[in-house]
């Protein structure tokens, strides 16, 4: 009697979740323009949490995304072409980031967002450009000092030797300002850093408010998802659990020799200016 009921139960779940993924496929894919769908008349804002690993981006995701006009949950690993692909991110966003698992979450089928989020760690997810030059594209580009950023990702990929860590950030710092340098539009392009959203957090949470054009204000409190802590989607490490900012850091196992690290900061630098230069700050 009770594999019988746990069977039909497993069936009305399987029903209920091809029910939603259907709803949300049909009006994703009905839509003509890229960031529209159907049944709603204005077009989404694609947010873009443009980073580096070990950046605090978990953080500033679960931020953006607890503020009702946005939604997302991390990376996504979508690689994007052109526009369209917004449709692909939009299927993914809109199943992974809600729950549907009791009659109140209906109004999760809504679709009434401004803003869809990805957050985007590393090169070569954007296959094409000319996108990114688009009035519907935001971009929060967040850095974080480089000393801690190179322990933490070498204590995340002890696969990788100091070697890699190093390239892969100069790499990713340089990407970062070619992103904005693409985007060319000040209004689109915000700069932020994991220090200041520590530090300075009231500013931090006013100014996003304000750069987004959002009615509901940002707090330091924010949603757990089901995918919060998920590897390959956030930090699988850290207190991202604990609902709202944590300031102590964990202690970290690894260090880098000092003329790596002068070379980091030098690097950080460089990129901090040239996106301050591109884009609002705080």
């Amino acid at each position: 009697m009770a594999a019988a009921v746990s069977q039909w139960r497993q069936r009305i779940r399987e029903y209920k979740n091809d029910l939603v993924q259907n709803y949300f496929n049909y009006r994703i894919e009905s839509a003509n323009q890229p960031y529209g769908v159907a049944f709603r008349a204005k077009p989404y804002r694609f947010l873009l949490l443009l980073s580096h690993m070990r950046s605090g981006s978990s953080l500033l995701t679960h931020l953006l995304t607890t503020n009702p006009e946005v939604i997302g949950y991390g990376e996504t690993h979508t690689n994007y072409a052109d526009a369209d692909d917004f449709k692909g991110l939009l299927k993914k966003v809109y199943w992974q980031a809600q729950d549907f698992r009791k009659l109140g979450d209906v109004q999760n089928l809504r679709m009434n967002h401004q803003y869809v989020m990805d957050k985007v760690l590393h090169n070569k997810k954007f296959l094409n450009h000319d996108w990114l030059q688009s009035e519907q594209v935001y971009a929060i580009f967040l850095l974080r000092e480089p000393e801690r950023s190179l322990a933490s990702i070498a204590d995340l990929k002890p696969h990788w030797n100091q070697q890699d860590t190093i390239e892969y950030y100069a790499e990713r710092m340089a990407v970062l300002v070619d992103y904005a340098r693409l985007i060319n539009n000040p209004e689109r392009m915000l700069v932020v850093t994991y220090e200041q959203l520590l530090d300075n957090t009231s500013k931090v949470l006013t100014t996003l408010q304000q750069f987004l054009h959002t009615q509901a204000p940002f707090t330091e409190e924010y949603k757990v998802l089901k995918t919060t802590g998920m590897k390959g989607v956030g930090d699988p490490k850290g207190k991202i659990k604990a609902g709202k900012i944590v300031r102590s850091q964990r202690q970290l196992t690894q260090s880098f020799p000092t003329e790596l690290v002068e070379r980091a900061k030098q690097i950080h630098h460089d990129c901090q200016a040239a996106l301050i230069e591109l884009c609002q700050s705080i």
